[in-house]
C-alpha cells in the first residue's frame, strides 16, 4: 500500500473495535478507534480520514445521527455501517442518508477489508446517492437503475442484491456473501436462490447487451465490472 489510508473506527464494543482495529493495521492502514459519537464528531472535525466504520448502536447517539451529521457539514469520507441489526429498512435508511455500505455483525475480518479496498477504489461517497459501473447507474435514494440510459424494472430483493455488487464493484462475492446481505438468519443457505436472482438480474441488466456486467467467478461467486 504506497499510500497511507487512515481509517476510524466508532464502535462501543472494544472486544471488536481492538480486534478490528489490529486487523486493519496489520494490513497496513493507519488506525484510530473511538468508543462514543461525541468523541467521533470531535476527532473528525480534527482530522481527514479516508474510510469511517460506522457501529449503528452507541450509548449516546445512533449512527444514523452520526452519519447525517458527517454529511451535512461535507464530510466525503467513505462510511461503512457495521452493525447488528439486519434489516432492509436500516440499510436503506443508512444509505439514504449518506452511507456507502452496510456490513452487519457477525463478520469475518477478510469481508470487511473486502468491502473498504471496495469503497476506497470507488473513492468519496456519491452522496446524491448515484452508483455507476460501465453504462449501468443505480440511485440509492429514487430506487431506480438504468442501463445505457433506458430503465430497467428490479423488485426489492432484485435492487439490494445489484446494489450490494455495484457498491463492492470488482470484487468477488460469494454466495454465502451475498445471502447474509439480502436474508436474514432463516435463509436456507442449501438453496439455490441466489443462482436464481442472479439469472434474473442477467436477464434485466445483460440481456441485449455485448458487454456482460454481471460476472461468474467459477467455483467462488459472482462479480460486477463495467
Amino acid at each position: 500500500m504506497n499510500k497511507i489510508i487512515k481509517v476510524l473506527i466508532i464502535e462501543d464494543e472494544r472486544k471488536i473495535s481492538n480486534f478490528v482495529k489490529r486487523g486493519l493495521i496489520e494490513e497496513g492502514y493507519e488506525v484510530d478507534a473511538v468508543f462514543t459519537g461525541e468523541e467521533a464528531l470531535g476527532k473528525i472535525e480534527e482530522k481527514e480520514y479516508n474510510l469511517i466504520i460506522l457501529d449503528l448502536m452507541l450509548p449516546d447517539m445512533n449512527g444514523f445521527d452520526i452519519c447525517k451529521n458527517i454529511r451535512d457539514k461535507g464530510i466525503q469520507s467513505s462510511i461503512l455501517m457495521l452493525t447488528a441489526r439486519n434489516s432492509i429498512e436500516d440499510r436503506i435508511k443508512g444509505l439514504d442518508i449518506g452511507a456507502d455500505d452496510y456490513l452487519t455483525k457477525p463478520f469475518v475480518i477478510g469481508e470487511l477489508i473486502s468491502r473498504m479496498r471496495a469503497l476506497l477504489r470507488r473513492g468519496p461517497s456519491v452522496v446524491d446517492g448515484n452508483i455507476s459501473v460501465g453504462d449501468l447507474s443505480l440511485n440509492t435514494k429514487t430506487h431506480e437503475v438504468f442501463r445505457a440510459g433506458k430503465l430497467v424494472e428490479l423488485s426489492q430483493k432484485e435492487f439490494s442484491i445489484l446494489e450490494y455488487m455495484m457498491v463492492n464493484e470488482g470484487v468477488v462475492l460469494t454466495r454465502t456473501m451475498i445471502e447474509d446481505h439480502a436474508w436474514d438468519y432463516e435463509f436456507d443457505s442449501f438453496s439455490n436462490v441466489v443462482d436464481v436472482y442472479i439469472r434474473m438480474l442477467r436477464k434485466k441488466i445483460d440481456d441485449g447487451y455485448k458487454n456482460k456486467i454481471i460476472k461468474t467467478v467459477r467455483g467462488v461467486g459472482y462479480k460486477v465490472k463495467g
